[in-house]
C-alpha cells in the first residue's frame, strides 16, 4: 500500500518509515517543510508538503492521492499553546478524516493518548487540558465516521530502543513507552483487517507485538 503519514516529520512517524518499507508499503510523509525531504527519502518515504496548521481539507485530499491507508501521527505536543491543540490535534484529524473520504480511502488510523476520556486535574494547566480534549473529540470524530478506523493511544513516549514487547487493551494502565514500539505496532495494525473498529491503549509491556495485537483483537 502506498500510505499517507500525516506528521511525517514527527517522532514516531521517523521511526514509521522504515518499518513500512520493511513490510513492502510506500510511505508517504506529509510535511510543511522542503528541508526534511532529503532525510525522509533516506528512510524510504516519498514526500508531499502539507501545513496541517494552514491547509484546508480539500488540501488534504489532494495530498492524499494514490494513497490507500492514512496514518495521523500530528500532534501539537503536551506544550506550546492552546490554538495550536485545536489546529493540529483535533482540527489536522477532522481535515484527514475527511480528506480519506473524499479520495476514497477506507483505512485510517489515529495516534492519539492515553486517558484523554478523562479530563485531567485543574493543576495540570488550560494548555494540557486543550491537548486532552482535542485528543478526545478527534478519537470520538474518528470513531463516529464510516471509515475502517483504528485508534492507538500511547503511555508517555519515551526515545529509548525498540523492544518488541508491550500491553496493549483497552484497559491497559498507564506507563511509558518507547515511540519505537508504537510505530511497530502501526505498521502491524495496518495490515490486521481484526484491528479495524478497535480502540486501544498501549504501553511497554512483556507481551511480544503480534500476540497483543491477536489478544486484543479477540478479547
Amino acid at each position: 500500500m502506498r500510505i499517507a503519514i500525516v506528521g511525517g516529520h514527527g517522532k514516531v512517524a521517523l521511526q514509521l518509515h522504515p518499518l513500512l518499507v520493511g513490510a513492502g508499503h510506500i510511505p508517504v510523509a506529509l510535511v510543511r517543510d522542503e528541508a526534511y525531504a532529503d532525510e525522509l527519502r533516506g528512510l524510504g518515504a516519498e514526500v508531499r508538503l502539507l501545513d496541517i496548521e494552514n491547509s484546508e481539507a480539500a488540501d488534504f485530499a489532494t495530498a492524499f492521492t494514490g494513497c490507500e491507508a492514512v496514518v495521523f501521527t500530528a500532534g501539537g505536543g503536551p506544550d506550546g499553546n492552546i490554538e495550536r491543540k485545536q489546529t493540529v490535534d483535533l482540527e489536522g484529524s477532522l481535515k484527514s478524516i475527511h480528506g480519506a473520504r473524499e479520495t476514497g480511502i477506507s483505512r485510517f488510523v489515529q495516534v492519539s493518548a492515553i486517558g484523554v476520556d478523562s479530563l485531567p486535574a485543574p493543576e495540570r494547566g488550560q494548555v494540557w487540558r486543550a491537548y486532552v480534549e482535542a485528543k478526545r473529540d478527534a478519537d470520538a470524530a474518528l470513531r463516529a465516521s464510516d471509515l475502517d478506523w483504528t485508534i492507538i493511544r500511547p503511555g508517555r513516549l519515551t526515545d529509548g530502543a525498540a523492544t518488541g514487547r508491550v500491553a496493549l487493551g483497552p484497559d491497559a494502565a498507564r506507563g511509558d513507552v518507547t515511540r519505537a514500539d508504537v510505530a511497530a505496532v502501526l505498521a502491524a495494525v495496518l495490515d490486521e483487517d481484526a484491528t479495524i473498529g478497535r480502540q486501544w491503549n498501549l504501553v511497554g509491556g512483556d507481551t511480544p507485538i503480534p500476540e497483543a495485537i491477536t489478544r486484543a483483537a479477540t478479547a
